[in-house]
């Protein structure tokens, strides 16, 4: 069985809405969103799984409830990446990213 590669585009601009799916395909689609990512600069996260569920849902939907924390540590990884952090965070006195305080 020949699966093809599936990826997922997620829009979250904070605030108390879910993200939600902005782009969607398998094949030659998904390998065009990848490109896009790469193009970008937006880190990419890939699990087949995941895909798999997400793709299942319309472009515009917010991603279930129950995905909620699998989804924001993706998105909290990614913001690490990029040097971001939410407004008003702090980082923990152990130092968590290397520093202390």
């Amino acid at each position: 069985m020949d699966q093809q590669r599936k990826a997922i585009a997620l829009l979250y601009e904070g605030g108390p809405d879910a993200p939600q799916i902005t782009a969607k395909g398998e094949g030659d689609l998904a390998e065009q969103i990848v490109q896009l990512a790469l193009d970008y600069e937006v880190p990419i996260y890939e699990n087949a799984d995941l895909a798999s569920l997400l793709t299942r849902m319309e472009l515009g939907d917010q991603i279930p409830e129950s995905l909620y924390r699998t989804i924001a540590e993706i998105i909290a990884f990614a913001w690490h990446l990029k040097g971001k952090v939410p407004e008003g965070f702090v980082w923990p006195e152990d130092g968590i990213d290397g520093n202390s305080g």
